[in-house]
């Protein structure tokens, strides 16, 4: 088995945001499909990489953990229902789901209100 270490690796120290920007502009290309379920699998797979690298929580992941409370107030759902599925219940489809991510997690980083209007 081939051991890595850290020092080798190129990893930037703030990299999610950028993902997630790739993501949104070619989704078939990361997804396979448009889809907030595989979006979500994603990132729990990057989630469990840097968990096993032992590399530390970055800001904007702790910033993006928070997201999953502001998605809840948004909703008002108090349930223990991820993200994913809370967007993807008030869509119409795997891919307006993902479209509706996105808008909303713009409105999350600009530090909108999760109160709508």
């Amino acid at each position: 088995m081939t051991e890595i270490t850290l020092s080798r690796l190129d990893v930037k120290a703030e990299y999610l945001y950028d993902l997630l920007q790739r993501i949104k502009e070619r989704p078939g290309m990361y997804l396979g499909r448009c889809s907030i379920t595989r979006l979500s699998m994603l990132l729990m797979g990057y989630s469990l990489a840097r968990g096993d690298l032992d590399l530390p929580t970055t800001a904007q992941e702790s910033e993006f953990d928070k997201f999953q409370e502001w998605i809840q107030k948004r909703f008002n759902i108090t349930s223990s229902h991820g993200w994913d599925s809370i967007i993807l219940f008030y869509s119409a489809d795997e891919r307006d789901a993902l479209d509706n991510f996105f808008k909303l997690f713009e409105k999350f980083q600009n530090g909108e209100s999760p109160l709508p209007n």
